[in-house]
């Protein structure tokens, strides 16, 4: 059985230059880290307004992120694996567990 989820790739020149897949996967990084900072934003922002505002620019920042990602998968750059189903049970176990416990605690 195959457990990989890919497309087929697009060929980029090797060597030292930059190409296409360097550029793209140089964006989705620095995209992925401004997703996470401004997680955190949210979560300080210190007034409904600037909730608000940080609110617009994160929804922003994480559709572009995904749109990276969504092309770069396209180009057959990014490859995903298939979860087995008892890896996919087990990790719903766990965590259905710890939210279990979570709401005990109250």
């Amino acid at each position: 059985m195959n457990n990989v989820i890919k497309n087929k790739k697009e060929e980029v020149s090797n060597g030292i230059e930059l190409n296409d897949k360097d550029y793209l996967n140089s964006i989705n990084s620095t995209l992925k880290e401004m997703v996470k900072n401004y997680s955190v934003v949210l979560t300080e922002a210190s007034n409904e307004n600037l909730f608000k505002v940080y609110k617009k620019i994160f929804d922003n920042i994480i559709t572009m992120q995904r749109q990276t990602f969504e092309l770069i998968f396209e180009k057959g750059w990014y490859i995903l694996e298939k979860a087995e189903k008892n890896k996919i049970n087990n990790k719903f176990s766990t965590l259905n567990q710890e939210f279990i416990d979570l709401n005990n605690q109250e």
